[in-house]
């Protein structure tokens, strides 16, 4: 039986040739703006080709709906946190609490850079979050942080470091985004990311202790 909770959020076809590429980046700028504009209840498909000069039915050669648009802004966004947490964790020339470190500061600041559309994009979510594409576009990230915790938590049990996983991961995503919804000054973001990563890096060193 077909499951028909979830709108389609995959993109109908990939651009091929260069005008098609650039109607696709034209079409996700003008998406960006009519979301930073109009939030994500307003959000429609009709605004968004409005506002990239083009025709809906030109929209609808590529999304099939506005969450696909949505979808695919928050894929861009994902990805981009996703290597960022991936080079930092895989740099190995660097000591491991140090990376994890690094890795809080850049997502907090990440998170307050980019706040605004983050928080609409949140707005949109229960659109996408628990689609099996979410799960799969999110999937590199997870992995990464389990690497990591595998490197740094070598005698620990699976469950363990399953757990330490988890509450980095939920605590950096919730906290961050809370943090992030009010405006933050510079040295506000780094105060605050370093008391993060003290209590990380006092939690993981009591776990390689135990």
């Amino acid at each position: 039986m077909t499951d028909h909770r979830h709108p389609q959020i995959s993109s109908r076809k990939q651009p091929r040739q260069a005008r098609s590429t650039e109607l696709v980046a034209a079409i996700l700028q003008a998406a960006v703006q009519v979301l930073a504009q109009e939030g994500a209840t307003r959000f429609t498909t009709a605004r968004v080709a409005e506002k990239a000069g083009v025709s809906v039915g030109s929209v609808y050669q590529y999304f099939p709906n506005k969450a696909a648009i949505l979808f695919r802004l928050q894929t861009d966004e994902w990805k981009e946190t996703t290597g960022m947490l991936q080079r930092i964790l895989e740099d190995i020339d660097t000591p491991p609490l140090e990376r994890l470190r690094t890795m809080v500061r850049a997502f907090i600041r990440s998170e307050c850079d980019e706040a605004e559309m983050r928080v609409a994009l949140n707005d949109a979510a229960p659109l996408y979050r628990d689609a099996p594409e979410a799960q799969q576009i999110r999937a590199p990230a997870d992995r990464a942080v389990a690497l990591f915790m595998e490197e740094l938590l070598p005698r620990a049990d699976t469950a363990t470091r399953s757990l330490a996983c988890d509450l980095i991961t939920t605590t950096l995503s919730t906290v961050g985004k809370r943090f992030s919804e009010t405006p933050r000054s510079p040295a506000e973001i780094e105060v605050y990311a370093d008391a993060m990563a003290d209590m990380f890096c006092a939690y993981l060193v009591r776990l390689q202790g135990s």
